[in-house]
């Protein structure tokens, strides 16, 4: 059965948050091999004439929102700003959202789910930069901005632009299976469909940047040695502190404490490797910094909410 994915569309609205989600659902005629399959991709407007993009392109409408067809999964992108065509959406939403058997946001879409009313009581992610003011605007939604994308029910939300991509693979991997999804990952030179609980940020990225020259080197130096010792008092050393003093300054300017830091590059690592290599669990404790394999699985556990093996199994593609 060919499903019927709807987009909506509004003046200012973020284009890869529209494209992305769209090219992979319009990827599974091809990954199945049959025109048929897969899903019928349309989109609508607010009046139905072209929108402008954030980005200044202009997308033209298959139709208007009073011509919309019904859905299966209905796409609610991001875009800039507040204005009429936004509020027309958010409307339109809460009179048909539900008719949908998914709704799915990419980016600040989540702020106008939650303007309908649909994520009250139920846990959502959006762009980090948003994460805070959904947060407040809307109380009863659970904002965790920490995960790429959040599915609860029958409501997925996702993170900003590229994540959206992720969101729309796994929801082909649930209706068509996991070769369908990775066939297209693998035609929009996505190498691998991240896990939804993937954070947004490295954890280079995640941490914040020291101020200091030699509190900075000693990021360099953890995120470029993981499997090095990476003690507090190794790391102090290289900093040309004592471990007090450099465990409360990398704390101060980093918000977060050395061991958490070295946690999260670790595990990162652990992450590529278990995705992108054939090492066993001890080659890739051992090429992480962990003495076994059972201290990579508690690190592994207590970050990714899964075991190396079990990840291995769902993320790493077939030879």
């Amino acid at each position: 059965m060919q499903r019927t994915v709807l987009v909506l569309l509004f003046d200012g609205v973020q284009s890869l948050d529209v494209t992305g989600p769209t090219e992979v659902f319009n990827g599974a005629s091809y990954a199945l091999g049959d025109p048929t399959g897969g899903y019928r991709v349309r989109t609508a407007a607010p009046d139905g004439r072209p929108v402008r993009t954030s980005s200044g392109l202009l997308l033209v409408p298959d139709t208007d929102l009073a011509g919309a067809p019904s859905a299966h999964v209905l796409v609610v992108p991001g875009g800039d700003g507040e204005g009429p065509a936004q509020e027309s959406v958010v409307a339109w939403l809460r009179e048909h959202g539900a008719g949908a058997e998914r709704l799915v946001s990419v980016c600040t879409g989540a702020v106008l789910l939650a303007r309908a009313g649909f994520l009250d009581g139920r846990r959502a992610t959006t762009h980090w930069a948003y994460c805070d003011a959904l947060a407040r605007e809307h109380p009863a939604v659970t904002v965790d901005p920490d995960p790429i994308f959040v599915r609860d029910g029958a409501i997925a939300t996702s993170a900003g632009v590229t994540a959206g991509i992720d969101l729309a693979l796994a929801l082909v991997e649930e209706d068509h299976g996991r070769e369908v999804a990775l066939t297209i990952a693998r035609h929009l030179v996505v190498y691998l469909r991240r896990p939804g609980n993937q954070a947004q940020f490295s954890a280079a990225l995640a941490a914040q940047t020291a101020s200091r020259a030699p509190l900075r080197e000693v990021q360099r130096w953890v995120v470029e040695h993981p499997a090095a010792d990476l003690s507090v008092d190794a790391l102090a050393a290289r900093a040309a502190l004592s471990p007090r003093h450099f465990a409360r300054a990398f704390r101060a300017e980093t918000g977060v404490t050395p061991g958490r830091y070295v946690e999260r590059v670790r595990v990162e690592h652990a992450r590529r490797l278990l995705e992108e290599t054939a090492d066993g669990i001890e080659e890739v404790s051992r090429r992480c910094g962990y003495r076994t394999p059972e201290a990579l699985r508690r690190a592994f556990v207590r970050t990714v909410g899964a075991p190396p093996a079990d990840y291995r199994r769902r993320f790493r593609p077939p030879s």
